[in-house]
């Protein structure tokens, strides 16, 4: 029997005083190499985001036209070994883009490819107890083009280091499903696998409570396990009345597992859960916990904008509150692993989330994507992301890929024999024997095998995948192994859905492709713009911006409107991903380079909300409503057409100087705006909504004079002396009223005192070349955006804003 030790797992942040270089070398992983000269930074981290915008960066306007490279980070490190020969040692990642090799004082400890993937090392047998330990890192994003949108450069998402006993929990280790009974009551199951680092078997108590929201037990059990290398203890959990996770109240329950030893606790684990039970419906939709619903998505890549890849718990809430008060009740992870802390995030707010694996398969995309990792890869990234979020509550399906090629015979790239299949797909059995008369393609193959993963190790929810062939013989289809039929766009194949796939549940997982620029029209409004199919070539437009009316769209997609109208009116239909809930960096379709982010967005990159994220409030909330648009600043006897999206009310009647100019209805329900084409003149646009003829809201536009002053906007004004607290601060160009004036461009110039820093800048400009880390920005259409991080340390500081011809504004800050 070893010594059993009383002991308490440590997982400690290790974000902090990493050394950074754009450099290569390998010596750069041995203990001794002098970095005194390097950076000092703390993770997450994005080297990319610092750089220029350049046509000859290799990434691409695809790719977000900032530079990639190979870099190295180091950090020092001494162990506490309080605990002496008891304790083991990991260092786990969160996710670093890409081609990550990690090294511990010297010693490689692995290499992971893909830029997503969260993976973890085992340091101990190579730390040194009693002196410096280095942890370096190398990441070589140099083999560019490898993405179709940004991706970021480094060690882009939290480090953690962990300290366990010998004897402990496995890494990702438990997994804990809910059924609901016929009578209500709430069964937990509780599966705990264990590492055993002894040498020796081990006897072991396994306990596991469960803990409502208010650290109250509601349930425990405890069991016996013998535990040789590898140990394992299932358990049941009951419980009556169960609150229910849901959109509206995400409950959420805790379990606690303590493994014991001699007597005595030596680790304890907490995995969140909830209770919820949903159904995909081929005949009526999505319904959670009994109640039909749609789903109301948006697809969101990960960056943060002027923050670039580097993830930050306050701009990932920001993006995530931002969608949830339009009315989003869901996320799709576009279109890889995401961060952790976006799913703790849906699991509180009450986001559902369908979890994606991959961009592509074995045929690529781009010249040096992960296609050319997948063979040897697949496997291990498919089930780190299933064994990693499996307890998130808020997750309700996986996709196994996006777009692939693999839908089609004919697309370009190496063929492969069932032969070559056996040894890929990991089948265990003749991969022939799976097709149907030894005639099913590998590309059907392929599916199955990646759903087979997918259940191995999560049987309780459905797989789909985003596929952009909506016929019956796409590969993926054909295959039988997707549960859920997922279209992107091909809005005309939906009606047809029932009779081409029976019994197959259906959502569009990815939908619309409107492209804007906010605060930028294009009249008459009524007048869809749609880009031409080889866009890439052929589209041009000097301004290159895109109407902020919804009526400019893709050549695949549709228009908001449209897409919505099907989904809302088609019960089959599950609900919808809208393509997409945040402008991101790169694929700036329609247009290339200057271009360098998307127009795809309801809320543009900096956080500033589009005219048609108040159609989908109108819509999808019970919040009322009265969005007119667009401003009152156009030349004298211009025809301008006035929107205005509006709910909670019978009608909307718009004034011009006090005169009305007519009274508008939605037609039916399949109506979202109505419309006035009316003849500028300066001053004052009011509309009115009423119900049953009393006032329900009034919006007044008043034409703006000539910029006067700075007026600035804080989201907050107290941040966290943790050097990660961040106040996202708007920033207005107005005239002497305070009116907005919509076409300012005004360089504006910022200075930050006390403790305190600016993070990043933006305007939301699809084409602005000005970096995104700097002290200054130019209004865009009357806004911009600057990031305000806290430092370490409490006190205050003042952000003060200033322009040519303009008064000065500050706003303060406390940092406690």
């Amino acid at each position: 029997m070893f010594s059993v030790t009383l002991f308490a797992r440590e997982r400690k942040n290790f974000d902090e005083n990493w050394r950074f270089v754009l450099a290569d070398s390998a010596k750069m992983s041995s203990n001794d190499y002098n970095d005194a000269s390097w950076r000092v930074l703390d993770l997450p981290h994005d080297w990319a985001i610092e750089g220029d915008f350049l046509a000859s960066n290799p990434s691409g306007a695809g790719g977000g036209a900032l530079p990639g490279g190979i870099g190295w980070y180091r950090k020092h490190f001494k162990v506490d070994n309080a605990k002496g020969d008891n304790s083991r040692y990991y260092i786990e990642f969160d996710g670093v883009y890409m081609n990550s090799t990690v090294f511990i004082n010297g010693h490689e400890l692995g290499m992971r490819p893909y830029g997503y993937s969260s993976f973890r090392y085992e340091l101990t047998p190579y730390l040194n107890m009693n002196g410096d330990n280095v942890i370096a890192v190398r990441v070589d994003n140099s083999d560019q083009p490898n993405s179709r949108w940004y991706s970021g450069c480094g060690i882009y998402r939290h480090v953690w280091l962990v300290e366990t006993a010998q004897v402990s929990v496995a890494h990702w280790g438990t997994y804990v499903t809910a059924s609901v009974d016929a009578k209500g009551k709430a069964v937990f199951s509780v599966s705990v696998e264990l590492d055993n680092n002894t040498g020796k078997n081990v006897n072991a108590k396994v306990k596991n409570s469960l803990i409502d929201a208010s650290g109250k037990v509601k349930a425990s059990s405890m069991a016996s396990v013998k535990i040789n290398e590898k140990g394992k203890s299932i358990q049941k959990l009951t419980l009556n009345n169960p609150i229910l996770w849901s959109t509206d109240n995400p409950y959420i329950y805790n379990v606690k597992t303590e493994v014991i030893v001699g007597g005595k606790t030596i680790d304890t684990y907490y995995t969140t859960t909830g209770v919820r039970t949903f159904v995909f419906d081929a005949e009526k939709g999505f319904s959670l916990n009994g109640k039909s619903m749609k789903i109301n998505g948006v697809c969101q890549h990960h960056d943060l904008g002027s923050l670039g890849a580097a993830l930050n718990e306050d701009a990932l809430y920001r993006q995530l509150r931002m969608l949830k008060e339009m009315g989003c009740n869901a996320i799709r992870c576009s279109h890889n692993p995401p961060a952790p802390e976006l799913l703790n995030m849906c699991d509180t707010m009450g986001l559902i989330v369908m979890d994606e694996s991959f961009d592509m398969w074995r045929k690529k995309k781009t010249q040096n994507d992960y296609a050319r990792f997948f063979d040897k890869w697949y496997e291990r990234d498919l089930s780190d992301l299933v064994v990693r979020d499996r307890n998130h509550p808020s997750i309700i399906m996986w996709s196994i890929g996006n777009e692939v090629l693999e839908q089609w015979s004919s697309a370009d790239a190496d063929t492969l024999s069932l032969e070559q299949a056996n040894l890929i797909l990991n089948f265990g059995h003749d991969a022939s024997s799976l097709a149907k008369d030894g005639e099913m393609s590998v590309n059907s193959l392929l599916a199955k095998r990646l759903v087979e993963v997918v259940k191995s190790l999560d049987p309780t929810r459905p797989v789909t995948a985003g596929c952009n062939e909506p016929d019956p013989g796409n590969h993926l289809f054909k295959s039988g192994a997707l549960d859920i039929i997922g279209f992107n766009y091909h809005n005309e194949y939906i009606k047809g859905v029932p009779q081409n796939f029976p019994g197959k549940p259906f959502i569009l997982t990815e939908s619309v492709s409107a492209i804007q620029t906010r605060g930028f029209y294009r009249m008459p409004s009524d007048s869809i713009v749609t880009a031409p199919k080889e866009w890439w070539i052929s589209y041009t437009d000097p301004s290159y911006m895109c109407s902020s009316y919804d009526n400019n769209h893709v050549p695949w997609g549709a228009t908001h409107e449209a897409t919505w109208d099907i989904v809302k009116h088609s019960p089959f239909c599950s609900g919808q991903f809208i393509w997409t809930g945040w402008d991101y960096i790169g694929e700036p379709t329609p247009y290339a380079y200057p271009a360098r982010s998307s127009y795809f967005g309801i809320i543009d990159l900096a956080g500033f909300p589009k005219d048609v994220y108040y159609m989908y409030q109108s819509e999808w909330t019970d919040k009322t409503v009265l969005h007119l648009f667009p401003h009152w600043n156009w030349l004298e006897g211009q025809t301008i057409d006035l929107w205005c999206y509006y709910n909670n009310a019978d009608e909307v009647e718009l004034y011009i100087n006090g005169k009305s100019q007519g009274i508008r209805r939605k037609a039916d329900s399949h109506q979202y705006h109505v419309m006035w084409r009316v003849t500028f003149e300066p001053g004052e646009v009011k509309a009115v909504s009423r119900k049953n003829g009393s006032v329900v809201a009034t919006r007044i536009i008043k034409t703006a004079g000539a910029p006067d002053h700075i007026r600035l906007t804080s989201d907050k004004t107290v941040l966290t002396a943790d050097g990660k607290s961040l106040a996202f601060v708007t920033v207005e160009v107005v005239d002497k009223d305070g009116n907005l004036c919509p076409n300012a461009e005004n360089q504006i110039f910022f200075d930050v005192s006390g403790n305190a820093k600016i993070a990043g800048v933006d305007n939301g400009s699809q084409t602005s070349l000005e970096r995104f880390k700097a002290n200054n920005r130019k209004a865009m259409f009357g806004k911009c955006l600057v990031v305000v991080q806290a430092d370490k340390t409490s006190g205050t500081a003042k952000l003060t804003a200033k322009g040519i011809d303009l008064k000065t504004a500050s706003v303060s800050f406390d940092i406690k």
